[in-house]
């Protein structure tokens, strides 16, 4: 079978105008055919297999193929998988799932076809951007707050660990809200962070789960492509964790306390629902807990009682809307002012998808 990596468009390939409009109704008969891609493995206990999981959840509803890629690097490579899907498989609506396949890749390919639905994760897109292009994402740090909560009353050195990937807004907005859920326990509590400078480094993020382990952080959780090696390393290493993206609690049955998930079939079914039904989806799908965009790992059994009832409570409140994590005063942590008194920021403000600063309490450097 050809590598849709290498397919390339030939003299007489399919038209566009064959390609059925991102506005026109399937007849009830009509397959929809959606392609899905990865930039790393669909098993890697994390990040894609978090999307895969989606892409499971598409194959069980009626008339709907799905074609996948897994291992697909954020290059031209990316643009050759998305035209081979279309040109080969007929795929009219497109998840590109990782962050880096937005800029050039997915805005070259919708310009190009634009009448293929493009969906990417991340929240990249805005106006002016091709209008085929649907930019999903979740309020995660709702659940990295939970993390927090949790961790906060488990710790005994009220050290906690976090391994991060890049100093982006959406990582610097799940660190934070991790230390601050913590912090609401106990305001002593520091978070001490080590970036390994990409999504996919698993002897760096082996070394940083090390390090902090070292340093005295009892409770470590991350925010890398695949946190497998970081929830492996601390449950060696007797240390207890939290995950992300997916549920890592078979890799640490002793210190998996709970998790941040993603529960991306949400948005999935939403945009096979529109294109199916003919609608024009909207540019901008967002949503946390209420939505059903994110979710936790069930409780660990180092979990205590106190603290379920303290992340329940909170987890409600959150789902009410009542419950802010971003408020003032706010100091970063290098003592200025991040937050000014008075100032309050709801999960859908925007300010906070350019979040740039750690709030105090962490001890790392951007």
């Amino acid at each position: 079978m050809t590598n849709r990596r290498d397919f390339i468009k030939g003299a007489g390939a399919l038209a566009l105008a064959n390609i059925v409009p991102i506005n026109k109704a399937l007849a009830a008969t009509d397959k929809l055919t959606v392609g899905v891609i990865y930039v790393g493995a669909r098993g890697d206990y994390g990040y894609n297999q978090a999307q895969a999981q989606a892409a499971a959840a598409l194959k069980k509803m009626p008339n709907v193929k799905v074609v996948e890629e897994e291992n697909v690097p954020e290059t031209v490579a990316v643009q050759k998988t998305m035209e081979a899907m279309i040109e080969q498989d007929g795929a009219t609506l497109i998840f590109a799932t990782s962050f880096g396949y937005f800029d050039p890749h997915v805005l070259k390919m919708a310009a190009k076809y634009p009448k293929v639905r493009f969906a990417h994760c991340g929240g990249l897109w805005k106006s002016g951007n091709p209008s085929n292009i649907s930019s999903y994402f979740g309020y995660i740090d709702e659940c990295q707050y939970l993390n927090g909560v949790v961790a906060g009353h488990a710790s005994k050195t009220k050290k906690l660990g976090f391994v991060a990937a890049k100093p982006i807004p959406q990582v610097l907005r799940n660190i934070n809200a991790f230390t601050l859920g913590a912090q609401s326990v106990d305001p002593s509590i520091t978070t001490h962070v080590i970036f390994t400078g990409d999504w996919s480094m698993p002897v760096k993020e082996a070394e940083a789960a090390n390090s902090l382990v070292d340093q005295g952080c009892d409770v470590l959780t991350c925010h890398v492509d695949g946190p497998k090696v970081v929830i492996e390393t601390a449950e060696k290493r007797g240390a207890m964790s939290c995950g992300y993206h997916a549920s890592q609690a078979a890799l640490a049955p002793k210190g998996y306390l709970t998790g941040a998930e993603w529960d991306w079939s949400t948005p999935y079914r939403a945009l096979v629902a529109d294109a199916q039904g003919g609608k024009t989806p909207p540019n901008i799908l967002r949503g946390g807990l209420k939505e059903g965009y994110v979710k936790m790992s069930p409780y660990g059994a180092k979990v205590a009682a106190d603290a379920k009832t303290n992340a329940d409570s909170i987890k409600s409140k959150m789902v009410a809307g009542q419950y802010v994590i971003f408020k003032g005063p706010m100091k970063d942590n290098k003592g200025g002012n991040a937050i000014a008194a008075g100032a309050s920021y709801a999960q859908t403000d925007i300010t906070l998808e350019s979040m740039n600063y750690l709030v105090a309490g962490v001890v790392g450097q951007i």
